[in-house]
């Protein structure tokens, strides 16, 4: 096919928002897309074929309007763009833009980055429980401490209850010094540098004096009933049944739960059944729970885990393929 070119305004003052320090950007979307930018003064020049042309003016003036918003364009809002340019009837990233949950200390909004990130809030938002499925770097803790901080704030619920299973991620680290409250802390970092980062130390400290904000493992669930309260299971894939079934139970009038978990992170013993796998097979079909399934997409960390993620999915598949084959071979000898 013959190329096309087309020219379009773009304001130079955005330039460096929006390709990157030393056009990185640029040069991502000429190789994703097959086409040459060439950008002089306010004019920026698009060459290459009628589609691939589309999809790069397409992909270029989402995130000038993101930059224009004052948001600074990073390497994975331009992996998003690219990767929805190429779906038929797929949303904008301005879509996604306008839903701001809250604000860090420091000023920065903390809002969905992603189409999988968007339908995980907007459930959470809707559904008195919510399951947040996906591999690490997907934002399902983020997110999810995020919207119980603004529904405290709000006055829509009196508390937050943070809790995760106290199990070591393939380690042992034996016994340690100090009270109960440092020896469970290691399993619990997590959750609170989320809530400093949103919260602030200060903020955060007042009101877990207060018992408002309460941290603490899944063990000290048991026999408890929690109402109005915003609570939050982390790593839900390390309970086992008996925990989730226990931990579903807790939960009151005027409360909403959020259960967050990699099925592909498991440290419980070998061949134990996860909690959170069997959970989601058990109330699937309950429509006042939401179960929102990130995937390798929604990660929002460096783009490398990104890779990491997609190359351990593919290794898992071709593994189980293996497997699975193998398993035939011996039924049919037999």
């Amino acid at each position: 096919m013959n190329p096309v070119e087309i020219e379009m305004n773009f304001p130079a003052e955005h330039g460096g928002n929006v390709f990157g320090q030393f056009d990185a950007y640029m040069k991502k979307i000429e190789k994703t897309l097959h086409v040459s930018l060439i950008l002089r003064g306010d004019h920026l020049k698009c060459i290459g074929t009628q589609q691939a042309v589309n999809h790069a003016i397409s992909v270029i003036d989402e995130l000038l309007e993101l930059s224009k918003r004052g948001n600074v364009i990073t390497e994975q809002n331009v992996n998003y763009a690219l990767s929805l340019s190429m779906e038929e009837k797929s949303p904008s990233l301005l879509e996604l833009d306008k839903d701001v949950i809250c604000h860090t200390i420091q000023g920065k909004a903390v809002k969905p980055k992603t189409l999988g990130q968007q339908k995980y809030v907007d459930a959470i938002k809707n559904k008195m429980i919510t399951f947040g499925v996906g591999p690490a770097g997907t934002g399902k803790t983020y997110l999810a401490m995020a919207m119980a901080i603004t529904a405290f704030k709000n006055d829509e619920v009196s508390r937050i209850i943070l809790t995760r299973p106290a199990i070591e991620a393939g380690e042992k680290l034996g016994f340690l010094p100090g009270d109960l409250q440092s020896k469970v802390d290691p399993y619990l970092r997590p959750l609170y540098d989320a809530l400093y980062e949103i919260l602030g130390a200060d903020a955060f400290m007042k009101n877990m004096e207060k018992g408002l904000i309460e941290v603490a493992p899944l063990a000290y669930m048991r026999g408890r009933t929690l109402d109005n309260a915003y609570i939050i299971l982390d790593e839900a894939q390390n309970t086992t049944p008996a925990q989730m079934k226990m931990f579903l139970t807790r939960i009151g009038f005027g409360s909403k739960a959020i259960i967050t978990g990699d099925l592909t992170q498991k440290d419980l013993p070998f061949d134990s059944i996860s909690g959170l796998e069997e959970s989601l097979r058990v109330l699937r079909k309950v429509k006042e729970i939401g179960v929102c399934e990130l995937t390798n997409k929604d990660v929002v960390r460096h783009p490398l885990v990104q890779k990491i993620v997609a190359a351990y999915d593919q290794y898992e598949a071709a593994r189980s393929a293996k497997k699975n084959k193998n398993n035939n071979n011996k039924k049919n000898r037999r």
